[in-house]
């Protein structure tokens, strides 16, 4: 099974959808296999979007990610990179599909919602920013066997 990093952002967090998000991925099939509320550090801020570290927006998108409480997450599944991202739909709100998180509850590229791993090297290098080995839980889903062919 493969593992991916998921964040409800803080816009997402201050609109009360986290169980919304959750859900989600949940009912995708998907299983959350650590998560945690915190408001994220200006170094782990950083160190999260150091690709953008020379772009234009980059200093207010640590602003932005550090204003508030963010859920992070360790989301585990077959293809759960690529699920994921289709869960949560484009980057732009308004070229992501109808079905997806920000189809269907984002306006704004700056105020999307969620954000997830976009390949295996990104998702190892941001489950470890944020989540230590020992902080994630293996398990079964009951219904597992309902989800994924042998």
């Amino acid at each position: 099974m493969e593992r991916t990093y998921v964040m409800v952002k803080p816009d997402g967090v201050q609109r009360g959808i986290i169980g919304e998000v959750i859900s989600r991925i949940e009912r995708r099939g998907l299983k959350v296999v650590a998560m945690r509320m915190n408001t994220m550090s200006l170094d782990s801020a950083k160190k999260h979007y150091a690709e953008h570290a020379q772009k234009p927006f980059f200093n207010s998108l640590i602003s932005f990610i550090t204003s508030g409480p963010s859920v992070s997450m360790v989301v585990e599944g077959k293809n759960a990179i690529s699920v994921m991202r289709a869960v949560n739909g484009a980057t732009n709100p308004v070229n992501a599909a109808t079905g997806s998180i920000r189809g269907d509850l984002a306006l704004d590229t700056g105020r999307n919602i969620v954000h997830a791993s976009d390949s295996p090297e990104s998702a190892t290098r941001e489950i470890t920013i944020h989540f230590k080995e020992s902080e994630i839980t293996g398990y079964t889903r009951a219904d597992e066997a309902c989800i994924y062919e042998n």
